[in-house]
């Protein structure tokens, strides 16, 4: 599940680097036009990606041997 969430925001981060680098949203461009409510759930659930990423702040991940 980490994994995915980590790709996810992968996705996003690159996503709004080419935005603020190059003013070209990558999502828009492959699902704009009449697939606006696809862009907006691709939007969504990265969202809620970073959001369940804040719990890996608070995670304790060390391995106890």
């Amino acid at each position: 599940m980490k994994k995915l969430i980590l790709i996810l925001l992968i996705i996003g981060g690159i996503n709004w680097g080419l935005i603020g680098f190059f003013n070209y949203n990558l999502v828009s461009a492959i699902f704009g036009g009449g697939l606006v409510i696809i862009s907006r759930i691709i939007y969504a659930v990265v969202g809620l990606s970073a959001l369940y990423a804040i719990t890996f702040l608070f995670s304790d991940n060390r391995q106890r041997v």
